[in-house]
């Protein structure tokens, strides 16, 4: 903790998501240390920078955490929230993870213009994830599908949807539910 021992410094990354993730947290801290004050530090990952590049072609192992690990390092913040998803499997020196919180639902949802599922959207239809698992799904049940790389957090890939980028896109239901977007799915994966 900093020098300050009433005062928690929490890097976090700025989209809505990040920040519902992070204020979660934060409430569970404050709830079991009164008096406890909590500063939220936003930091930017190149991640975050590198929009308009597919993440697979990136390739760089912690692309969404490496920059809130050098605010640890280097004493910047004195924790960090972030994903277990986007977690590299192998975590850096000096890095540890102190607590995960229960899981939320881990479903796959699809969110169409239309309101189609998966099986009632279009041949053709242009469906977005930067996953490639999720690709490689579609892939199989729907050949005829035009696979798009969609970048961006959670509102935007909703936007792109709406905009119609793409005619669908591939998400997590867990940030739609953190985010009250429950609504907006059209069909979700079984458990």
């Amino acid at each position: 903790m900093s020098t300050d021992t009433e005062r928690l410094r929490v890097g976090t990354r700025a989209s809505r998501l990040a920040l519902w993730q992070t204020n979660h947290v934060i409430a569970r801290l404050e709830a079991s240390w009164p008096g406890l004050r909590v500063e939220r530090v936003p930091i930017t990952t190149l991640g975050d920078r590198m929009t308009t590049v597919a993440l697979s072609r990136i390739g760089d192992k912690g692309l969404f955490t490496r920059e809130l690990e050098d605010g640890l390092r280097s004493g910047e913040i004195d924790m960090a929230v972030h994903s277990l998803k986007d977690l590299p499997t192998e975590l850096s020196d000096g890095v540890a993870i102190s607590a995960v919180l229960q899981r939320e639902d881990a479903r796959d949802v699809l969110i169409s213009r239309d309101g189609h599922t998966l099986d009632g959207l279009p041949r053709g239809a242009r469906i977005g994830t930067s996953s490639l698992r999720r690709q490689a799904q579609v892939a199989g049940l729907r050949p005829d599908a035009a696979l798009v790389d969609l970048r961006g957090n959670v509102p935007t890939r909703l936007d792109k949807v709406a905009a119609g980028e793409v005619d669908a896109a591939l998400l997590a239901y867990a940030g739609l539910r953190r985010l009250g977007l429950e609504s907006r799915v059209a069909e979700a994966s079984r458990q």
